[in-house]
């Protein structure tokens, strides 16, 4: 038995999660929003959204060497703190350990974001990481 599906199947459940997409993509800098979405989905390994938010984060001019290095993001030089903030957030969000995320991955993300910008940061994180977890439990392909 095949496990495909679409969200799209439910529309009610599809028009709440974009009603929450939609508030991240408000209150988020959209080339932020793309690289939190980027790094997130390599560390989920969800094919489809790479594929979707790669061309979208091109379309929007974001440079392909810094969509190459999201997955050496600590190692590159093409990241300002701001970013390296939100991409370390977003590693902790997504790999949740038993200690939730550090003082110090959190604090750096409010000295760079603001309180409300970090907490927008953890909607947009968790929310890509639900959209994530439905693609790669539905086994969504990218289209060839």
């Amino acid at each position: 038995m095949t496990r495909r599906y679409a969200i799209t199947e439910l529309p009610d459940a599809y028009r709440a999660l974009s009603g929450v997409e939609a508030y991240a993509r408000e209150h988020v800098d959209k080339q932020l929003l793309h690289l939190v979405k980027l790094r997130a989905s390599l560390l989920n390994g969800c094919a489809f959204c790479l594929d979707m938010h790669t061309g979208e984060a091109l379309k929007h001019g974001e440079d392909v060497r810094r969509l190459m290095a999201l997955g050496a993001w600590r190692e590159a030089p093409f990241f300002d703190a701001g970013e390296r903030a939100a991409l370390a957030l977003t590693d902790e969000v997504t790999r949740l350990g038993e200690h939730g995320v550090s003082d110090e991955t959190w604090d750096a993300a409010v000295e760079h974001w603001g309180r409300e910008g970090a907490v927008n940061l953890v909607v947009a994180i968790g929310m890509i990481n639900l959209w994530n977890r439905i693609s790669v439990t539905a086994r969504a392909q990218p289209p060839v």
